[in-house]
């Protein structure tokens, strides 16, 4: 306990979601990249730090203690910027500047965060006019950071006014005629049964066969290396055109399916059998509002967008074809219908209140232990953070990119991608030692969307 201006100070339990993230085996660490059109300036970095609506929360004021039952707590403290601003002068390598800065995220996916003060830095590589935040998963989740972040930036021709967050509403007509009504209920109740019972088997015993891009236990204390695929999203818009109510994240699927299957075509041609399942780990908001939340409602508890970490997992099967012998757009065809019948069912809330009741009753080394195993039993990780629709500006400096990734995990490849101003950079970070060349990885999911965009602008 403390005091500062006659305000006592307490301890704050962690959530049972951020129980989970203190935990060894599920520590993860989210990395935040902002790269800018100039050099910063640090004197304004550290004042617009210690001015920031960040710096108003309390979790990032806050020690992670255990108290004598192991109990962890947010316990409230001083701030030292100077403690969390790492500035870095010298460029990092003789590479380019994506090179150098990946190489750099890439040691950094191996590393923890000082639990001596509160669990985030900034590192500013000055030579390659590079910005990274580093959070511990356990202050909140993508969207709850990506809305924090954003909170600190502005309009890159409107000095004055916040980027604006991206949200999405259903535009689907739906019938309501009793039949139908009768009809898609006994179809969610069937996906629910079907794709709980998926969930609970691979938590369990059923895991992915061995293939080029296999991790397994131990896989996140492997040497990690990143690259980056970048997409245009006008390209992404034109594909989704090819299947009538495609959406984006159904041609980001699509593009991972067929990339995947151009990669394993060069690395072990005639050595994966056709059709077999790659399965992917989704992470999904679950916050009423979809997309970026304003950060005045993730701070109201009595909000449904609340501050902290609220996703579920889906699984998301992608299955092996040879590239010469598909059309591009069946990729597109089936990662719809795949995603549609996940839609229909509540899997994503599912796997979050089983997450929720498993921690609340046997605790949050049991509830790491699942977690984990069902990371072994699958073959990839995929987030995807909608970004800000128009350019943006940080500490008066124009943002050129932004991007994201996260610690490394049992798997040999995580995909993490976000938008920004017409934009989408996915980071594709793998296990060297199993993936030692995520470059070309990261080439043959651009050369799948090109694909499939000269097939649907060759029909026009």
């Amino acid at each position: 306990m403390g005091r500062e201006s006659s305000n006592e100070w307490e301890d704050e339990p962690l959530t049972p979601a951020g129980r989970l993230f203190a935990q060894p085996e599920m520590r993860q660490i989210i990395h935040c990249v902002v790269g800018t059109k100039n050099p910063f300036d640090i004197d304004s970095v550290k004042s617009e730090l210690r001015k920031s609506a960040m710096l108003q929360h309390p979790r990032f004021t806050s020690l992670l203690v255990r108290d004598h039952r192991g109990r962890e707590h947010w316990r409230p403290t001083q701030v030292d910027i100077e403690r969390h601003v790492l500035i870095i002068d010298r460029p990092l390598s003789d590479a380019d500047h994506d090179s150098a800065v990946n190489s750099y995220l890439a040691d950094l996916s191996t590393e923890g965060l000082s639990m001596e003060k509160p669990l985030w830095e900034l590192h500013i590589l000055m030579a390659h006019n590079c910005a990274i935040f580093r959070i511990h998963h356990s202050l909140g989740d993508g969207i709850s950071l990506m809305s924090m972040l954003l909170a600190c930036c502005r309009k890159l021709h409107d000095p004055h006014s916040v980027p604006t967050i991206a949200s999405s509403s259903s535009s689907r007509s739906r019938n309501t005629t009793w039949p139908n009504i009768l009809w898609n209920l006994a179809v969610t109740l069937w996906f629910c049964l079907v794709f709980a019972l998926e969930f609970i088997l691979r938590c369990l015993c059923v895991r992915d066969r061995k293939t080029p891009l296999s991790g397994g236990a131990g896989v996140e204390l492997w040497p990690r290396k990143i690259a980056t695929a970048s997409f245009s999203l006008q390209d992404m818009k034109t594909v989704k055109t090819a299947v009538p109510t495609a959406t984006i994240n159904d041609v980001l699927f699509a593009v991972i399916s067929s990339g995947i299957s151009r990669y394993l075509d060069f690395r072990a041609p005639n050595g994966v059998q056709e059709g077999i399942q790659l399965t992917g780990l989704a992470m999904v908001n679950l916050r009423k509002q979809p997309g970026l939340q304003e950060l005045s409602n993730l701070m109201k508890s009595n909000s449904g967008a609340r501050w902290g970490n609220k996703f579920g997992m889906l699984l998301l099967p992608i299955y092996y074809h040879r590239s010469n012998n598909s059309d591009p757009l069946a990729y597109l065809k089936r990662a719809k219908a795949m995603i549609d019948r996940k839609k229909q069912s509540l899997e994503a809330h599912f796997s979050y209140k089983v997450g929720d009741l498993v921690m609340s009753t046997l605790g949050p080394k049991f509830a790491s232990w699942l977690n984990y195993r069902i990371l072994c039993n699958t073959t990839f990780t995929i987030s995807n953070v909608v970004g800000p629709q128009e350019e943006i500006m940080m500490v008066e400096n124009p943002v050129t990119y932004l991007r994201a990734n996260n610690s490394a995990l049992p798997h040999a490849l995580i995909l993490n991608m976000v938008s920004y101003a017409g934009r989408a950079d996915m980071q594709v970070q793998v296990a060297k030692d199993i993936i030692p060349d995520p470059e070309f990885l990261a080439k043959c999911f651009e050369d799948a969307l090109l694909e499939m965009k000269e097939q649907v602008t060759a029909k026009i």
